[in-house]
């Protein structure tokens, strides 16, 4: 019976990011949503801003900064030494903290290398590598998919739209729907090239917008 225990709660679940948004718990934190592949449950991670960023950045590929941002040093070092991060595996969760493990090979040599989970997300994305972590940690800390009345599902294609409400106070949102296509085109690389990366973040979120429509 222990070895089916064993079996069953340390079998290795993928997960996706789903989203990120503010953590109404912890000031100035964000909550990273994982969800479960094959199946109907999430896993939320709390991180910083920075990290938050970091991860918006790394999937909205629109976004470009003139300067390597640290995941994107981090990434541009492993490729340079010749090092691929095959997978990252969210192992272990101890009083609400979770930590990670970066799968690494050269030269067809594994080796494993601790990290933080939102640093070995970071990571992940822009290794396209897949993100892993055990049942039992799903288990204690997951929970379900929660459906609209209406039957709209989650509107994952909406969470970087979501993020960026969010993080942004409503006195300092500014309002891009009345400018022309072009202007925010421009307003876009004028963003990217002064680093503000959260204007351009909007700037983008304009854009799908106004493509979706």
């Amino acid at each position: 019976l222990f070895n089916l225990y064993i079996r069953h709660y340390m079998v290795l679940v993928e997960m996706i990011i789903k989203g990120i948004s503010y953590s109404q718990g912890q000031t100035g934190a964000y909550a990273l949503i994982l969800s479960e592949v094959n199946g109907d449950r999430n896993l939320p991670i709390i991180i910083g801003a920075f990290e938050a960023q970091s991860i918006a950045i790394g999937i909205e590929k629109e976004i470009n900064p003139p300067r390597p941002i640290t995941h994107d040093l981090m990434h541009n070092c492993f490729v340079s030494y010749g090092i691929v991060v095959k997978q990252i595996i969210i192992h272990k969760l101890v009083d609400g903290v979770f930590y990670s493990s970066l799968i690494c090979v050269r030269d067809k040599i594994e080796e494993i290398i601790d990290a933080r989970t939102s640093d070995a997300v970071a990571l992940a994305i822009r290794f396209n590598a897949p993100i892993f972590t055990y049942e039992n940690i799903l288990k204690k800390a997951g929970f379900k998919n929660e459906k609209s009345n209406q039957g709209e599902g989650n509107n994952d294609d909406q969470w970087i739209k979501n993020f960026i409400k969010e993080q942004t106070s409503s006195d300092k949102e500014k309002d891009f729907s009345k400018i022309t296509l072009k202007d925010l085109k421009a307003l876009l690389k004028k963003f990217v090239k002064d680093e503000d990366y959260e204007s351009a973040a909007k700037v983008r979120d304009e854009l799908s917008n106004r493509k979706k429509g």
